[in-house]
């Protein structure tokens, strides 16, 4: 990665210089102005910025890396790099020669990881708020593998405790079936509609079926981190309580109701130690915004198991609301809400938007935000719809280079010919593509996946605006091989880009 090789050459600098460098943050400057990327090292590094930055940046220099047409020093000490266009040329054969592995990295080190998601009652079908956490759960553990991750994803089926025992008694309007047939007709729509393949479906009654709860009831008793404490004093049992204070919960939690009933949260201890004795070295859990207040009881559970709160990692998917045009011209909104009825089935959003629209809406904001479902644009067949707009770039990319083989003329790509590669919106283009591998990394650290269609519509912009204003099939021989050349490695990307989000590549529109 670009990236991490002008943080190696900018530790090199200050190492040969005598200076202690703290953790060298690159960065990509938001303003062209200010280079293709920008290190802000000699601000941390104490007083007389100014001065630390050239001494790196003439040191730099020295190397004669032929990486760099010009490195500059700006107030109040920044160090600006600007790539070169011999750099950048050579970076479309390293993309032309990996091909769909360029962009696998190798910092998980096949460190086994656990990504849990969906995990739906099965009292009904689907709804949206699981559609969000479902595709970013999917995406999310697509990256991590291209990342270098052992990654597995996992559906926790609840199938037992209240909610089960409230659809035997038909609580659930107009529900007719058992949580066994929702449970396989909502599988069946996972896998084949919504195209997300779990290597895991865990049942939570295997938990107790194994004696996992008991035994997991039996652990924390022997390490005396639970006690007795009844409710009211009438000399009868009292409920067992886990000592979760003790690990930086807000209050201790009930494990065994007075009742001899057992919580969820004798459950959820009870999994998470089944996952750690798989092997697994870090647990992701996806869950809605009404779970929040369960992660320090969780963290609290994880710690007094013997293992490290690190380990476990928290996504809280907010709500999503659905936006259409009303009668009158006005955007009207409807927000979700299973507990209260409001709710559109997911099958239906399928139905009406397809798969493909309804993977990129629902990836394109911040888990930490309400996502408002745009239906009318996302049904568009236009290049207003951003998920169109990207697909159209690579079914345009198809079209040109079928049009080449067409005409008969010699593909051959050479450093000879991506020399021509000067036009900036050749350059551009360039930089775009070898953005991607730092976006993996930086969606592997920390779960921020709308970086992904993002990303792929800022590349979609940089192959158009590209398009627009160069001719890729000419009478000049050479430059016409070194542009094939080009949007051959920007659709190596752009189909990288939307296999990880599970969205199609279209030959034509």
């Amino acid at each position: 990665m670009i990236r991490d090789e002008i943080k190696k050459i900018i530790e090199k600098a200050a190492e040969e210089l005598g200076l202690k460098a703290p953790e060298v943050l690159v960065e990509q400057p938001k303003e062209k102005i200010y280079g293709d990327y920008a290190a802000n090292i000699a601000l941390m590094m104490g007083k007389d910025p100014m001065r630390t930055a050239e001494e790196i940046e003439l040191r730099i220099m020295n190397y004669e890396l032929g990486m760099f047409e010009k490195i500059e020093v700006v107030e109040p000490g920044f160090i600006n790099f600007f790539l070169s266009k011999e750099y950048l040329q050579k970076q479309v054969s390293e993309i032309l020669k990996n091909k769909d592995k360029y962009g696998d990295l190798n910092i998980g080190k096949e460190e086994k990881i656990n990504i849990e998601f969906i995990s739906a009652n099965p009292t009904g079908p689907l709804t949206l708020g699981n559609a969000r956490g479902g595709f970013c759960g999917d995406i999310l553990s697509n990256v991590l593998e291209k990342a270098g991750y052992d990654a597995t994803r996992e559906f926790y089926i609840n199938d037992r405790g209240k909610q089960i025992e409230d659809l035997k008694k038909g609580l659930y309007k107009g529900e007719k079936r058992t949580a066994s047939q929702i449970q396989k007709e909502n599988q069946r729509f996972i896998t084949k509609e919504l195209k997300i393949k779990f290597d895991k479906w865990f049942s939570e009654r295997s938990l107790y079926k194994n004696k996992e709860a008991d035994k997991i009831l039996a652990l924390l008793k022997k390490k005396k981190l639970t006690y007795e404490k009844e409710a009211v004093p009438t000399g009868g049992q009292g409920a067992l309580w886990f000592k979760s204070t003790k690990f930086g919960d807000d209050k201790d939690r009930v494990l065994i109701k007075e009742n001899g009933e057992y919580t969820y949260l004798t459950s959820d201890i009870a999994y998470l130690k089944n996952k750690f004795e798989r092997g697994f070295k870090k647990l992701i859990f996806f869950w809605g915004a009404d779970h929040h207040g369960y992660i320090n009881r969780i963290k609290a559970a994880t710690e007094a198991l013997g293992y490290k709160k690190e380990q476990v990692d928290f996504i809280i998917m907010q709500l999503v609301a659905i936006m259409w045009t009303g009668g009158g011209g006005e955007k009207e909104f409807m927000k979700m809400s299973k507990r209260k009825g409001v709710y559109v089935t997911l099958e239906k959003l399928i139905n009406e938007v397809g798969l493909d629209a309804a993977r990129f809406f629902f990836l394109a904001r911040a888990a930490n935000g309400h996502l408002i479902f745009d239906l009318e644009l996302a049904k568009k067949k236009s290049q207003e719809n951003p998920v169109y707009y990207v697909q159209y770039a690579h079914a345009r990319i198809h079209s040109i280079l079928a049009k080449f083989k067409t005409q008969s003329l010699k593909f051959k790509t050479t450093t000879k010919n991506l020399k021509l590669l000067k036009h900036q919106s050749e350059l551009d283009l360039i930089k775009q593509l070898i953005r991607f591998p730092e976006i993996i990394e930086d969606i592997a650290k920390d779960y921020q996946v709308q970086r992904l269609p993002q990303y792929a519509i800022d590349l979609a912009e940089s192959f158009h605006r590209f398009y627009q204003e160069c001719q890729v099939i000419s009478d000049e021989k050479e430059k016409t091989q070194a542009r094939i050349a080009l949007i051959s490695a920007t659709q190596i990307i752009l189909k990288n880009t939307l296999n990880l989000m599970g969205i199609a590549t279209p030959e034509s529109m």
